[in-house]
């Protein structure tokens, strides 16, 4: 009887590589944020151009058929995604960098953080939809600025509370307190020795708050606060062809996927981009 293999010259399973998994994670998220931002250019028809009749079926020039006013879905959708992105990207990054300094400022002086604190216990308690129009009504000229100011306010509460929780540990080690002692200033601590520490939070942050944004502008969208008819925008669209979505679905269906692909796309690029922590390696038997 032949004796079994040693373990020695057992069939090491394939490993993948490290980096292709991750990579195929943000891939998406990079087709359709450049889809997005180059669909205007990509757009067949004029989005203010009737080319078809009121909710026509997809066919012919127009394949996902027509709006409520005969225009082609598909060139609006294309068209569409541009502001919504860049207004998210925006309010994501302003978010994240005021959560990050807030955050660390505070672990690092408790009584300035017992003060964020409470302002953002406030400010959680504002709905989001009411903070919209509250800041939106009062700044009546304020446009997609009033909607990024609003998205902003309503952001940072949140985020600032959980990059607190994180800076925290980080702020009570000791090379954080040899630094302090040493005589190194705040701002010295919070950019070299606090947020560097902070990478992974700040990164799985960027992706959350980047689909709370999304969420908040098409809200705004779907309000008409902000973009207005005849703009192209894919909470506009929603609104506008609700009253049609029997006679052609695909004028509410197409924006309505092309925000929760984009919201789920770039939450998921986001997660993978995050350094792994705490993994070790397990040799191959």
């Amino acid at each position: 009887m032949t004796a079994p293999p040693s373990p020695a010259h057992r069939t090491s399973p394939v490993r993948r590589s490290p980096g292709r998994r991750p990579a195929l994670r943000v891939l998406p998220a990079l087709l359709l944020l450049a889809l997005a931002l180059a669909g205007p250019w990509l757009a067949p028809h004029a989005i203010d151009v009737p080319v078809t009749a009121p909710y026509a079926e997809p066919g012919g020039d127009a394949l996902f058929g027509g709006d409520q006013l005969g225009r082609d879905v598909l060139s609006r959708v294309l068209a569409g995604g541009r502001e919504l992105v860049v207004t998210s990207l925006l309010v994501a990054v302003l978010v994240t960098a005021t959560a990050a300094v807030l955050g660390a400022v505070g672990a690092l002086r408790p009584a300035v953080g017992r003060i964020v604190e409470r302002a953002a216990d406030v400010l959680m308690l504002l709905p989001a939809v009411l903070g919209i129009l509250l800041v939106t009504l009062s700044w009546p000229d304020g446009g997609r600025l009033a909607v990024v100011t609003a998205a902003v306010v309503l952001g940072v509460p949140y985020a600032v509370r959980l990059v607190a929780g994180a800076a925290a540990p980080v702020a009570a080690s000791g090379y954080v307190e040899a630094a302090a002692v040493g005589g190194e200033r705040l701002w010295h601590l919070v950019a070299r020795e606090v947020l560097p520490n902070l990478r992974a939070t700040l990164l799985a942050l960027f992706g959350l708050r980047f689909v709370a944004a999304v969420y908040l502008v098409a809200t705004a969208g779907f309000l008409q606060v902000g973009p207005q008819p005849p703009a192209a925008d894919w909470a506009l669209m929603i609104r506008e062809n609700s009253a049609g979505i029997v006679l052609n679905p695909w004028a509410v269906l197409a924006p309505s996927v092309a925000i929760g692909l984009l919201a789920m796309s770039v939450n998921l690029a986001a997660a993978a981009l995050v350094p792994p922590t705490g993994r070790k390696a397990v040799p191959a038997l």
